[in-house]
């Protein structure tokens, strides 16, 4: 029997009204001819959901009518179409094998230029830095995305380092709180904090004080493309630092802020039963007035609890 989902269903954060939901059942049925993506495509649409940029929301909608359909609502959708056992493999090339090592004083290395990944070299390039030298591995974004390439500013030298930025965790209660966060005003404004998913430096480069470096030059170099490419101007960064691995010296000294630690469930988990290793939350504002961009609203923090925040 399907289930039957009633108040509180939300889509990216915003909860759905009664009929937005029986719009979404009334399109996905009488368009059940349709792909599951092109479905997708239409319920955006209709809905008008929409980036800030003009861009329909599609792999998000898709997403969620599939976690629909297999939690036994909108029954008649038609499955996904049959993707490969390993729908997507790395292939590693001499492009990324190890360099000679890179080492010295910091300032002999700069000034660093941050590559903006848009080619398809460019792409492949750094997913197979991250596929073959960071821990976690590299798995495709979902969701709003800018990767960077670092290079040196000095020929022959390449790549030192590897940037991913992407659209924030949904919910973490310690940064929520430390914002002072209501769910209405986190939902409003959870677009302007980007999460920094992956940050490696090439195991060959040895340059003290470079990865601090480059992440406070990062923050700059972010603010105006994700403008760019999202039409929404960031407003604080975020990251999660593994702490059975690193305690995050270089965000400490490029001035982030730790704010506690995650539940271990992680960022797409919304049953509440997954359980993995706690990490520790560091944030950085990219301006002065953060704090009123963030909870701007009626239900933001007050004058007095702005005041008093600001001093954390």
């Amino acid at each position: 029997m399907p289930v039957t989902i009633g108040g509180g269903l939300s889509f990216c954060g915003e909860e759905l009204r009664a009929d937005q939901i029986e719009l979404i059942r009334q399109v996905t049925s009488d368009c059940r001819g349709l792909a599951l993506t092109e479905l997708a495509h239409t319920v955006c649409e209709v809905l008008d959901w929409k980036r800030a940029n003009g861009n329909a929301k599609g792999r998000e909608c898709y997403l969620f009518l599939q976690s629909l359909h297999e939690r036994g609502w909108l029954p008649w959708l038609p499955a996904p179409r049959p993707r490969a056992r390993h729908p997507h493999q790395t292939q590693v090339t001499a492009a990324s094998d190890p360099q000679p090592a890179c080492e010295g004083r910091l300032r002999d290395w700069l000034p660093v230029d941050f590559e903006l990944v848009e080619t398809d070299a460019s792409r492949k390039l750094l997913e197979q830095y991250i596929h073959r030298y960071h821990y976690l591995g590299y798995r495709v974004p979902c969701g709003a995305q800018l990767r960077y390439l670092v290079r040196a500013g000095q020929a022959p030298y390449g790549v030192l380092a590897c940037l991913l930025f992407t659209s924030a965790a949904r919910r973490m209660a310690p940064r929520d709180q430390w914002i002072n966060w209501s769910d209405r005003t986190r939902r409003q404004h959870l677009a302007k904090v980007v999460n920094n998913s992956r940050f490696l430096i090439l195991p060959w480069v040895k340059i003290p004080n470079l990865a601090s470096h480059i992440l406070s030059q990062a923050s700059e170099v972010l603010v105006g493309d994700w403008s760019a490419r999202y039409a929404v101007e960031p407003v604080l960064l975020e990251t999660l630092v593994d702490r059975s691995r690193y305690i995050g010296t270089c965000y400490r000294a490029a001035n982030w802020t730790s704010v506690g630690l995650t539940q271990g469930r992680g960022r797409m988990d919304r049953s509440g039963q997954a359980r993995g290793e706690s990490k520790e939350i560091f944030l950085y504002p990219l301006r002065r007035d953060w704090r009123r961009q963030l909870c701007d609203g009626p239900h933001g923090a007050s004058a007095h609890e702005t005041k008093s925040a600001a001093n954390v």
